[in-house]
């Protein structure tokens, strides 16, 4: 599969504020967006491959459908391109360890253990939830690839999300808004 890049103009400049953003400030503004944690595995020539990632974004109900982004050098990314076939796995809030470990690159799978999914991509057995996804279209936007993915199987348990905010992994607290 090869992704394609998007066909629409760019939007219009801005009449008023900055030329550009600079990543370093697209970067610290961005993470005031709190988000939960994933780790994406697949699996491409017989090995497994998994990262941690937070881009994650449901997309359609019927059919079910969700999206990922993945850094175009990122060796899962690239494994997914070429395999077709995704896991995402959602993080509960007690594994903060769990995505810190998929975040060095080249780590393994480690202590973690895994069942195959329906494809073969990873899928953790203690996430609090698994999906195995079949790509269905690809983009590139920048230095990542949003990747469509069609969801195939999905699985779950009770509990509290991992949460990323501002460069750091926490638990999210549930009260009423004001």
């Amino acid at each position: 599969m090869t992704a394609r890049r998007s066909e629409r103009a760019a939007p219009a400049a801005p009449a008023r504020g900055p030329e550009t953003v600079s990543g370093e400030d697209f970067r610290s503004l961005i993470g005031r967006f709190t988000t939960g944690v994933t780790i994406v595995t697949t699996v491409d020539g017989g090995v497994a491959r998994g990262t941690t990632a937070s881009a994650l974004s449901s997309v359609s109900l019927e059919p079910p459908t969700l999206l990922i982004c993945m850094n175009k050098e990122s060796t899962t990314g690239r494994a997914i391109t070429r395999s077709g076939h995704f896991a995402v796995n959602v993080l509960g809030e007690d594994q903060g360890a769990v995505a810190r470990h998929f975040a060095r690159s080249g780590s393994g799978f480690g202590e973690y253990a895994t069942v195959p999914g329906r494809w073969g991509s990873p899928l953790l057995v203690d996430a609090l939830a698994g999906f195995e996804c079949r790509v269905t279209d690809a983009v590139e936007a920048g230095t990542h690839i949003v990747m469509i993915g069609a969801v195939e199987s999905a699985v779950g348990r009770e509990g509290l999300p991992l949460a990323y905010f501002c460069g750091r992994f926490g638990r999210l607290s549930l009260g009423h808004p004001e």
